[in-house]
């Protein structure tokens, strides 16, 4: 059995009100189906966590029932997300899922990702401004740019193609930074919807 951990964990209700808008605030997520409680969570659990103090979220718990799918998701995330020796500044990346979680209507997702595009990029008012008006919001080129492609491989990948490639290019990324954003934006476009199918966002202290 795996070591004891401190972990508090947050329990919703189905009468949580829901969203009512798109926010960098802190939003909250109600599952459909039971995540493991934190006191029967052994060695392998944790193995597919990752970080222990993941075992903190509904989320993670109830992915962890499956600790091996869990391990392998959690891995491409971070490399995606925290790999930045080279390849994309991890504020674009950010920005990149944001878009898609703005498309796709993840309240949640968009929330986590639009934090750390603002933290890391220092523009929270752009980012703001992609929460607001969606991805038709002027960001500048180059932002626009990564929203643009983002939203295309959302809407269905073949939407996506050399334009996007050549509008890209235009604005200084490489060929890696455009697979970065193309990462980005893929691995949320499957996150989004695994999120959605398995629970409902809460509305954050502020919209409640």
């Amino acid at each position: 059995m795996s070591e004891t951990v401190a972990t508090q964990v947050q329990t919703f209700t189905y009468d949580e009100p829901h969203p009512h808008a798109f926010t960098r605030g802190e939003v909250g997520w109600l599952p459909w189906l039971e995540p493991l409680p934190v006191d029967e969570l052994t060695d392998r659990h944790y193995d597919g966590l990752v970080d222990r103090a993941r075992a903190s979220s509904d989320y993670f718990r109830l992915l962890a029932r499956d600790p091996e799918i869990l391990r392998a998701r959690t891995l491409v995330d971070k490399d995606i997300f925290y790999n930045t020796a080279q390849g994309l500044p991890r504020a674009e990346r950010e920005l990149a899922a944001a878009a898609a979680s703005r498309v796709n209507g993840c309240v949640f997702c968009a929330s986590v990702h639009a934090r750390f595009a603002a933290h890391f990029s220092k523009s929270p008012e752009f980012v703001d401004a992609l929460l607001a008006d969606g991805v038709k919001a002027d960001l500048g080129e180059r932002w626009d740019a990564i929203t643009d492609a983002a939203a295309a491989l959302t809407a269905t990948p073949i939407a996506f193609g050399p334009a996007h490639v050549t509008r890209l290019r235009a604005t200084g990324l490489d060929e890696l930074e455009i697979a970065d954003v193309i990462h980005g934006a893929a691995f949320f476009n499957w996150a989004n919807r695994l999120m959605l199918s398995l629970g409902r966002p809460v509305a954050p202290p502020d919209q409640a």
